[in-house]
């Protein structure tokens, strides 16, 4: 069989290719790592600090240092991946249709998730729903499961729904998972456990009303200003517009009522997304701010800001406004509901089984570079783009004609891209391959 041959190259000739030395490959591949980890770490860690309104200690004591720590994991699993590569081919001779991909990315994956701070939860989460993906495009691709339209988008929400279900119940989800989920969807939407559904939501109806008191007497001693800022206008519009709007009784958000409590969350998540997307591409922009002063304004008026924004605040207000809704409709406050109105999660699941996030985390991410290696085409575009600008483009380089004898069709992609080879360190040169003599 195809897939349990082995093929004699070397690990020049088939993953490499830019230099025929293994130590100097992995030094190009962390180096690259390194500054790309950087990048996209630095600015994430410093908006979580200004969101989370951190005093002037942690951003002289604690933030290069975390970020640092998490710069650390990415880089060491880009590099690492490259040292076990050569290794695997040194001890099997060759090449197996599994130890280009999935054998070198387990160890190295295993080994970096260790490096890692408390968010292993979450980067295995992340991972992991990769991975699901992954298999089920491969499973279609062999004939294994008939293609379902948009079937990414419901394996999405099912994995969603799973994992916020997890973040209602009692003792389901701890940790950086938590926290992070707590951050984006909101304080008010987790349960206080303290008895049952019905028993949480006995706060009588004079309780409302004299909320609704207190708001409306307050909006009428705040001071009117004929100059406000946007921030203030925005505010008093939604308020205006949301004032006289229902609040069950179930519901936590004591100062909103339903309508107002969904449309804030989502501006507020629109503008993380926003902001968050703003400031990856700051590191781009200022190398064009003299060469190319023009493009400037592309980074605050980006599609992409857009869309992170839109998807985040459509995540959280169709969450909110989902929940309100069956609290109104059932009367109490179940976590039940989370399986209808989650959006991110079923990996939580496959977490709570195997009890090991290293473990999961490592078998995932070889899943995802096994498809990377042998049929890209099944791979999330945005997680092969991932992975060509933390390795520089070298991803690219593999010489995946040679692959193709295992029946993945490895080199469909790459429009019969062959990389130029120095003779002197080839063991089987390849028809039709460039020989670089010098």
């Amino acid at each position: 069989m195809a897939a349990l041959s082995k093929i004699p190259h070397s690990c020049y000739e088939i993953g490499h290719t830019w230099s025929p030395s293994c130590a100097q490959s992995a030094v190009d591949v962390t180096r690259g790592a390194l500054e790309v980890s950087f990048k996209i770490y630095a600015p994430l860690y410093l908006i979580a600090a200004v969101l989370r309104r951190r005093k002037k200690d942690y951003y002289l004591k604690r933030l290069l240092p975390e970020i640092l720590w998490s710069t650390s994991f990415l880089t060491a699993n880009g590099g690492l991946y490259i040292v076990f590569f050569c290794i695997l081919r040194k001890l099997l001779g060759g090449f197996y249709s599994w130890s280009a991909g999935f054998g070198s990315a387990l160890p190295a994956s295993y080994i970096a998730i260790l490096l890692e701070r408390k968010s292993r939860e979450f980067v295995t989460m992340y991972s992991c729903c990769q991975a699901t993906e992954t298999l089920f495009r491969m499973a279609v691709t062999r004939g294994i499961i008939k293609p379902i339209k948009h079937g990414e988008v419901l394996l999405f929400c099912i994995t969603a729904s799973l994992y916020m279900f997890f973040f209602r119940s009692k003792d389901g989800l701890k940790g950086f998972a938590f926290s992070a989920l707590k951050f984006i969807i909101g304080k008010e939407e987790i349960p206080t456990h303290s008895g049952t559904a019905e028993h949480v939501c006995t706060r009588p109806h004079e309780r409302i009303a004299a909320a609704e008191t207190e708001d409306s007497q307050e909006s009428a001693e705040r001071p009117s200003s004929r100059r406000k800022t946007l921030v203030a206008y925005t505010r008093e519009l939604l308020e205006s517009l949301c004032k006289r709007g229902p609040r069950h009784r179930c519901c936590k958000h004591h100062q909103d009522n339903c309508i107002s409590y969904c449309v804030k969350g989502f501006v507020r998540m629109f503008s993380v997304g926003y902001l968050i997307q703003c400031c990856l591409k700051v590191p781009s922009a200022f190398r064009q701010m003299f060469s190319k002063p023009s493009r400037l304004p592309s980074l605050f008026y980006n599609k992409e800001n857009f869309q992170l924004g839109a998807f985040l605040g459509s995540f959280v207000s169709i969450y909110k406004g989902t929940s309100c809704l069956l609290r109104w409709v059932r009367n109490i406050d179940d976590e039940l509901h989370a399986l209808i109105a989650g959006k991110t999660g079923m990996c939580k699941v496959s977490t709570q089984v195997i009890n090991s996030y290293t473990v999961l985390y490592a078998i995932s991410t070889a899943i995802c570079f096994q498809a990377a290696v042998m049929e890209v085409q099944n791979l999330r575009p945005s997680y092969w783009k991932f992975l060509l600008r933390l390795t520089k483009g070298r991803f690219a380089l593999m010489n995946r004609q040679l692959l193709d004898v295992f029946g993945t069709q490895a080199s469909r992609d790459f429009k019969g891209f062959v990389p130029k080879l120095d003779p002197r360190f080839t063991t089987v040169l390849p028809p039709g391959a460039d020989i670089q003599l010098g």
